[in-house]
């Protein structure tokens, strides 16, 4: 039976996380969805989550601090290829590396970099936090079923500069674009929520559930 690791790291909402997914899976037979730290779990898992909530430099400490845990996540991804998403800052540590507070590397996998968001209409408050319309930059399987025009939860004051405008599969207005859905290869990531994103996000964890790159 299919494996979902989604990794517990203390830095995200794993609670709302494991039950979207859990229902997802139980409506596409995804097979187990587990909440895990342990590295040779990850490493048996057909598919990983990677949630984050929080300072890009801290999520990243936090990973790096479990023991085993990054490395048994870069061997599944890089090495056997398994689908990965990454949940808003999850997506962050996908890039090249973040500005927020500190420079911290990411994993490199999305070459690009976290800046802070400023937009161009100083009336719009930053975090940029609620719903936002997505406007679909490039067709993907994780995709499917989810349009422009659909609504997305964000809750993010940083924001991804996609570095390869074909990696970019989605972004916002918030005047300004903002990336919104990221990927290539096995690796997709959503600044957004999905779990918190009703329909929109409820299709894109099933689509994931069922992906096979």
């Amino acid at each position: 039976m299919s494996l979902t690791a989604v990794l517990d790291y203390d830095s995200g909402n794993l609670h709302s996380a494991q039950k979207a997914f859990e229902r997802m899976s139980r409506e596409v037979g995804g097979g187990d969805v587990i909440v895990t730290s342990d590295p040779d779990v990850v490493a048996r898992a057909d598919r990983i989550v990677l949630p984050g909530d929080g300072a890009f430099p801290a999520c990243k400490r936090a990973l790096d601090a479990v023991p085993g845990l990054a490395d048994a996540m870069r061997e599944a991804v890089e090495v056997k290829g398994r689908p990965f998403l990454g949940i808003c800052v999850g997506m962050q540590m996908l890039a090249t590396r973040g500005h927020e507070y500190e420079l911290t590397d990411g994993f490199g996998w999305i070459e690009g970099e976290i800046t802070r968001i400023e937009p161009a209409d100083d009336a719009l408050k930053v975090p940029h936090m609620g719903w936002n319309d997505l406007v679909i930059d490039a067709p993907h399987p994780v995709l499917d079923g989810i349009a422009t025009g659909d609504h997305a939860y964000f809750v993010h004051g940083w924001a991804m500069r996609v570095a390869k405008p074909e990696e970019l599969l989605a972004h916002v207005d918030y005047a300004g674009n903002i990336t919104a859905i990221v990927g290539r290869d096995n690796i997709v990531g959503t600044q957004f929520h999905p779990e918190k994103s009703q329909a929109t996000g409820l299709r894109l964890i099933a689509n994931f559930l069922t992906w096979a790159p």
